[in-house]
C-alpha cells in the first residue's frame, strides 16, 4: 500500500499567538515556525488564490519521526472569521482525538487552566473513556483513554 500514515492535520486559528500556547499546554511542541507567506504553488495546490498565512508545525513527541503533526495556521489572506462546526454531526473532519493515559488527571489539570469542556469524562462501550473540549476558536478536541487494547474493540 503506498499510503503509510496520517502525516499532519491542519487546524486553522484566528490568532496563532493565542492558539500555540493552548496546544503547548496539551503537550505539543513547535518543531517548525513558518513566517507569514505564501506563493503561487501553494495557492494553486490549495485552490486558494492569493493565500498567505503563518503557521506552527507541532508534534507531541518530536523524537518520533513518524508521528503525525499538527499544522496550526493563522491565515492573513483570505480572511474568514466564521465559527467552526455548529455541531459534531456536520460533514467533514470536525474533531481531533488525542490518545491519553491518565485522562481523569489531565481533565482536572486542563479544567483548572480554564479549558471549556462539553461534559465530564464518560465511558462509551464500557471500555473507552473520553471527554471533549474546545480550543480558543471552538475546534473540538477529544481526549480518549482505552481500558481495553484498541485492536480488541468491536
Amino acid at each position: 500500500m503506498p499510503i503509510k500514515a496520517i502525516f499532519h492535520v491542519n487546524v486553522n486559528c484566528s490568532n496563532l499567538d493565542i492558539s500555540r500556547p493552548f496546544y503547548e499546554n496539551l503537550g505539543f511542541q513547535t518543531v517548525l515556525d513558518l513566517p507569514t507567506g505564501g506563493d503561487s504553488d501553494l495557492a494553486a495546490g490549495l485552490a486558494m488564490p492569493d493565500c498567505s498565512g503563518r503557521a506552527a508545525i507541532m508534534m507531541l513527541d518530536p523524537s518520533e519521526s513518524r508521528q503525525a503533526r499538527l499544522d496550526l495556521i493563522e491565515w492573513a489572506s483570505p480572511l474568514d472569521d466564521a465559527s467552526p462546526y455548529e455541531h459534531l454531526a456536520r460533514l467533514g473532519i470536525n474533531r481531533i482525538a488525542l490518545w491519553t493515559i491518565g485522562l481523569d488527571e489531565e481533565y482536572q489539570r486542563l479544567k483548572t487552566c480554564g479549558v471549556e469542556f462539553l461534559s465530564e469524562p464518560l465511558f462509551m462501550g464500557g471500555h473507552t473513556k473520553f471527554v471533549c473540549f474546545k480550543d480558543p476558536d471552538g475546534v473540538i478536541i477529544e481526549l480518549i483513554e482505552f481500558h481495553k487494547n484498541p485492536t480488541e474493540l468491536n
